[in-house]
C-alpha cells in the first residue's frame, strides 16, 4: 500500500510518522508538503520544526512537494490518501483528488466558512459536492498531534460508508499504539468532530473565568446533549455520540492543556480580543470558524443549542464572558433530556 498524507501540519506529520514507524513490509509513506522550503528544511533536519519540533521523522518516511496531480496519478484502488488541512482548504484539495483511484481520507473537523447566508458544510457534504466519485471518509476521535506522534496510547475511528475505505484506514494506521475502530455513520463522527470545537471554548472560558469543576462537568455533559441533538437532526446515528468522535472527542477538547479551541476560551475570560486570543495560537482553532454554521445549522432544523448560541455571542461581541455564563444559568427550569 502506497499511503500519501497531504498536509505538513502537526496532525498530518503525526499520522504520517506513525503510518512509517508501523508500516508492514512493503507499504511506503509520504508527507506532502505545499511549502517548497519547508519541505527542504524537514528533509535536511529529518524533524518539522515549525509545527512538531522535537519529533524525529522516521528513515523510511519521504518529504515531497512535487505537484499534486503527479504524486497521485500512479496510485491504486488499494492505497490511501489522507487530507491533513484545515477545513478551508478541504475543497480545493478534493477538486483536485477527483478521480483518484485510490481511498481518500480526511482529518480536519468542522464546517466550511458560509457563502453569505448560506451555511458552511461538513467534510462529507463538500466531497459530494466537488467529488462525488471518490470513495471515501473521515479519520477522527480524541487525538493531539504530539502525543500521537511520541507513540503514546490513542483511539481513533475510520468512518466511511465504503468498506474498502474503512479497511484501508485501519490497515494503515492500527498499530500497537494506535487503535482504529471502523463505523458507517460519518454524519455522527463528523458533527462530534465540529461541535465538541465549539464546546470547548466555552468550556475554556469556564475555566479561565475559575468557576469550578461542577460547572466544567454540567458544560461537558449538557454540550453533548446539544450535539447528540443536532447529529441526529441531521440524520446520525444517536449511539454515536457516546463514542469516541463524540464524548471521547468532547472530554479530551474541552479538558486537555493541548486543546486550541479550550485555549480560546481561556483567553478570552482573560479579557483578551478574539483576535489576540487566535493569533497567540499560532495554529487554526476550528471552533472559531464553525461556531456560527454550527448555529445556522441548528436553528434551520429547529434544535435549540444553548451553549453554541452563547459561544457565537461571546466571538461576535454581543456578550462578555460574564454574561454568557448568566445567560447560561439564567435559562428557565426544565426536565433533564437529548
Amino acid at each position: 500500500m502506497k499511503i500519501i498524507v497531504i498536509g505538513g501540519g502537526a496532525w498530518g506529520t503525526a499520522l504520517a510518522v506513525g503510518a512509517s514507524r508501523n508500516a508492514p513490509a512493503g507499504h511506503t509513506v509520504s508527507l506532502w508538503v505545499r511549502d517548497a522550503a519547508q519541505g527542504q528544511s524537514m528533509q535536511a533536519s529529518r524533524e518539522n520544526q515549525r509545527y512538531l519540533p522535537g519529533i524525529a521523522l522516521p528513515p523510511a518516511l519521504h518529504i515531497s512537494t512535487q505537484a499534486l496531480p503527479e504524486l497521485i496519478a500512479d496510485l491504486f484502488p488499494e492505497d490511501l490518501v489522507i487530507v491533513a488541512s484545515p477545513m478551508a482548504g478541504l475543497r480545493s484539495l478534493l477538486v483536485q483528488l477527483n478521480g483518484c483511484r485510490a481511498a481518500v481520507a480526511w482529518l480536519c473537523k468542522g464546517f466550511e466558512a458560509g457563502i453569505g447566508s448560506a451555511p458552511g458544510l461538513m467534510g462529507h457534504e463538500i466531497q459530494t459536492l466537488v467529488a462525488p466519485g471518490l470513495r471515501a471518509g473521515v479519520l477522527s476521535g480524541p487525538s493531539f498531534a504530539q502525543e500521537v506522534a511520541a507513540g503514546q496510547p490513542t483511539a481513533l475511528v475510520a468512518a466511511s460508508a465504503h468498506a474498502s475505505v474503512r479497511d484501508a484506514l485501519v490497515g494503515a494506521f492500527h498499530s500497537s499504539s494506535l487503535r482504529v475502530y471502523a463505523n458507517e455513520d460519518v454524519v455522527g463522527v463528523e458533527v462530534g468532530g465540529a461541535v465538541k470545537n465549539v464546546l470547548a471554548i466555552a468550556t475554556g472560558l469556564c475555566d479561565g473565568l475559575q468557576l469550578g469543576l461542577n460547572a466544567r462537568a454540567a458544560l461537558i455533559t449538557r454540550g453533548l446533549a446539544e450535539m447528540t441533538r443536532l447529529g441526529v437532526a441531521l440524520g446520525a446515528k444517536a449511539e454515536t455520540f457516546m463514542g469516541l468522535s463524540g464524548l471521547g472527542d468532547l472530554v479530551l477538547t474541552a479538558t486537555g492543556d493541548l486543546s486550541r479551541n479550550r485555549r480560546v476560551g481561556m483567553a478570552l475570560a482573560q479579557g483578551k480580543t478574539l483576535q489576540q486570543s487566535v493569533d497567540e495560537l499560532g495554529h487554526v482553532a476550528e471552533g472559531v470558524y464553525s461556531a456560527r454554521t454550527v448555529v445556522q445549522r441548528a436553528r434551520s432544523l429547529g434544535v435549540d443549542m444553548p451553549i453554541a448560541q452563547c459561544v457565537v455571542d461571546l466571538l461576535d461581541g454581543r456578550l462578555q464572558p460574564r454574561q454568557a455564563v448568566a445567560a447560561l444559568m439564567g435559562r428557565d427550569p426544565t426536565a433533564e433530556s437529548v
